[in-house]
């Protein structure tokens, strides 16, 4: 794996410092945001807090986000940083059951964090004690390409029935109705989460990512028996398995397919000479509430940090209203503090209404089980995509290794 890394110092405070004898104090960030935006955001913001913290000296580690997901188990155990940046549910708790990041719940005590962090708190919790602090959360829905819905005098769907039927009248005009790139499998993992959740609800769609449900369960097959319709009826654009999610946008984009399901962070890649529009995951049964997915990122300080004051003093930095505003708003995401003001972009307004509305939310399929099982359950997403026909056997394996992990 590949790693960048640099400092980013306030210009002068060494020699401040050494002009009035004072000694360095260091802080030691890895981080994984590397992609433009972020990484100019962040650039920013360290800027700020050395501004504020003179005598602390940061060193930025930075790695590309895939590898970072892969080597933070061993660093975290072996040369743990400072600062760590990462994820809510059930990847934070995969940290925090093997000691590896930190209780600070005494820095949400002391900064009203339980008031304007409210509606995240069960997302950073374990036990009652909270592990980190978020900093940036946007929604999921879908994303269409409104030049070819007005081509064929097409709206948004609210119900499965509209959708389907809108599916049915894209392909009939040689339009794919849905681009997605599954190269990299956590773009079908989108789906199983909202169909899953539209077809069974948030508590069961927890409880199955806590491993408390068989996959061979007839809930998880009826969530298949819609993606099935989809996937059937070839709604899907071809070879997606070849894509990443990157190279499936160009199909949207140039309006070979008319809709993606995407988080929020697609936006920023839109032409100019192209209209797009939102609308929220279709309703597939009325009786069920209408949950999102709404994946929260985070930064933690693991319990083997060296400089724990300065890793707190971070820590309250980035939790602070002013700073969570300009974060995202360089993000064009959605700030988790309730006052920190928003973006008036277009999209990320309509996600703040929906997730407003929202009878309830999830991090994410491979943010809310075990690593384990999120890696074979993806793979077993991206195959059924392909061969729906092997959905028996794909199910036998996943429900295999949950039971396997969870030891039922």
């Amino acid at each position: 794996m590949k790693k960048t890394i640099k400092t980013i110092a306030l210009a002068g405070a060494m020699s401040a410092l050494l002009a009035t004898g004072g000694m360095a104090r260091t802080l030691i960030v890895n981080s994984d945001q590397v992609d433009p935006a972020p990484k100019a955001a962040f650039a920013e913001l360290l800027s700020r807090f050395q501004a504020e913290n003179p005598d602390i000296d940061v060193r930025w580690n930075e790695f590309e986000k895939e590898g970072y997901k892969t080597a933070i188990r061993g660093w975290l155990a072996s040369s743990p940083p400072d600062i760590a940046f990462w994820y809510a549910g059930e990847r934070m708790k995969f940290f925090v059951d093997r000691g590896l990041f930190a209780d600070v719940s005494d820095i949400w005590e002391a900064n009203n964090m339980y008031e304007n962090f409210a509606s995240v708190v069960p997302a950073m919790s374990v036990d009652g004690k909270q592990y980190g602090v978020p900093f940036s959360y946007y929604q999921w829905g879908i994303y269409y390409n409104k030049d070819v819905f007005d081509r064929y005098g097409l709206s948004e769907p609210s119900t499965w029935d509209e959708f389907m039927a809108l599916n049915a009248t894209l392909k009939e005009n040689g339009v794919a109705p849905i681009t997605i790139g599954t190269r990299f499998l956590w773009t079908a993992a989108g789906w199983f989460d909202y169909l899953n959740m539209r077809v069974n609800g948030l508590d069961y769609h927890i409880d199955l990512m806590d491993g408390k449900i068989a996959y061979t369960d007839d809930g998880v097959r009826e969530t298949f028996k819609y993606w099935g319709e989809l996937v059937n009826n070839g709604y899907f654009i071809e070879n997606h398995a070849a894509y990443s999610w990157q190279e499936a946008q160009p199909f949207l984009f140039n309006g070979q397919a008319a809709m993606y399901l995407m988080g929020n962070f697609l936006t920023p890649n839109f032409p100019d000479d192209v209209n797009f529009g939102f609308f929220q995951f279709p309703q597939i049964k009325p009786e069920i509430g209408m949950y999102e997915d709404a994946p929260l990122d985070t930064i933690h300080m693991p319990t083997g940090a060296k400089n724990q004051a300065e890793a707190r003093l971070f820590l309250e930095f980035v939790a602070r209203e002013d700073n969570q505003a300009f974060l995202n708003q360089q993000l064009n995401q959605l700030p988790p503090h309730s006052g920190a003001a928003t973006n008036d972009d277009v999209f990320l307004q309509a996600g703040a209404r929906m997730l407003a509305a929202a009878d309830g939310t999830a991090q994410f399929y491979d943010r809310d089980t075990l690593p384990e099982m999120a890696s074979v359950g993806m793979q077993g997403f991206q195959e059924f995509m392909v061969n729906p026909d092997r959905l028996e056997a794909i199910l036998t394996r996943l429900e295999r290794t949950r039971a396997r992990i969870y030891r039922d």
